[in-house]
């Protein structure tokens, strides 16, 4: 499991367009957007190699001028955890 945040700046005559692709885009969710054309984003996805490819596609987006990741957090779900009580 892969979840990171990243901030995205939009020109303003491509921002409602970008936002469509966006909220297309599997695992991607928008928190917040600005009139300034800066959005918030959450990206949700299995593996950190796909996570890549979704911030290589972001770039791509009509529009979009600048990517920044804030946050990210990777958890191999695959491995067993024994519980211990106290």
């Amino acid at each position: 499991m892969n979840i990171s945040s990243a901030i995205l700046h939009i020109a303003p005559q491509y921002f409602e367009e970008a936002c469509v692709a966006l909220l297309r885009m599997p695992g991607v969710e928008i928190h917040a957007r600005s009139p300034e054309g800066k959005v918030v984003v959450t990206l949700e996805d299995d593996s950190t190699n796909s996570a890549a490819d979704k911030y290589v596609a972001l770039h791509g987006i009509s529009g979009v001028a600048s990517v920044a990741m804030v946050y990210q957090y990777s958890d191999d779900e695959s491995v067993d955890t024994e519980e211990v009580e106290a």
